[in-house]
């Protein structure tokens, strides 16, 4: 198909913190704050899957709307005036930060999310309710880790139900629904249909869960064995891009390698062909490296 001349690009007009922003029709407030150089935290959004609008960490104010608004699905409108960092959007920030950090384990969770968390002066503790019966806002982290398989464990204790697992699952990716949200409140769940231990669902082992998982509840086995073992270390971690062999669709993995063993792969988000997601064979394959 032809490229769309340049001369049918319809843009878009609007103001962001003061700064005039120009932008192409259909583009995302985000994506308008991104192209601008403005920072805005994100948890539930990701690149490579459908904005789905649960953690309200991303909210805008724009002029003249009675709510504030999701900047990662909200398309930009003509004569938009944005304030990506008044009192009320920092307000709504901190406590969704608060809220979230509360009932949830966030000692693996992406640094940059820790960061956002330290730059809105979130103090979860102020909501931290519960008691040792497992009742109210810790009723979360009650929960054990699930370990029943050998490529990956669930620690349901680190979900912040940003949803991204099951988009991943679903139409973004696999297209497999394995796994979907059960409950409600604090009661509310990642789960298999019916419960059904992990072997025995829908689950194919794609791993693609795991690779837009923000908080460490979806993980390597390997990196979970290491770390209880304590011996995982990031910064002694060589990442090297290839192309997996199994096949011709041509993935590009990221072998992340320590100590001379690869202990996790990944894919870029950026990457034309698989968008950050990849197969089992692509995403758990790699024993067959290390059988010296």
């Amino acid at each position: 198909m032809d490229a769309v001349p340049m001369s049918f690009v319809r843009y878009v007009d609007l103001t962001i913190d003061g700064k005039s922003v120009r932008v192409p029709e259909g583009t995302t407030l985000l994506q308008a704050c991104q192209s601008a150089g403005i920072e805005t935290p994100t948890l539930c959004y990701a690149e490579n899957l459908t904005p789905v609008n649960v953690c309200r960490v991303c909210v805008v104010e724009v002029e003249g709307a009675r709510t504030l608004v999701p900047s990662c699905s909200r398309p930009a409108e003509p004569g938009m005036v944005v304030h990506t960092d008044s009192e009320r959007v920092r307000h709504s920030r901190r406590l969704v930060f608060e809220l979230l950090g509360s009932s949830v384990d966030l000692s693996t969770a992406d640094p940059k999310y820790l960061a956002d968390m330290a730059r809105y002066e979130a103090v979860p503790e102020r909501f931290d309710t519960g008691d040792a019966t497992g009742h109210g806002a810790k009723a979360t982290v009650q929960q054990p880790v699930k370990i029943d398989n050998e490529l990956y464990v669930r620690d349901y204790s680190k979900c912040v139900l940003c949803y991204k697992c099951v988009e991943a699952c679903g139409t973004d990716a696999q297209n497999t629904f394995a796994i979907a949200v059960a409950g409600r409140g604090f009661h509310a769940t990642i789960a298999t249909e019916f419960e059904t231990p992990l072997p025995d669902s829908a689950c194919v082992y794609c791993g693609n869960c795991i690779g837009v998982c923000p908080t460490g509840a979806l993980m390597f086995k390997s990196e979970h064995d290491m770390r209880e073992a304590g011996t995982w270390d990031e910064s002694k971690q060589a990442v090297t891009d290839t192309i997996c062999p199994y096949c011709g669709v041509g993935c590009t993995v990221q072998l992340h390698v320590q100590d001379n063993s690869i202990v996790r792969v990944t894919s870029p988000h950026d990457h034309d062909v698989t968008e950050g997601h990849l197969c089992i064979k692509g995403r758990f394959g790699f024993q067959f490296v290390q059988n010296r």
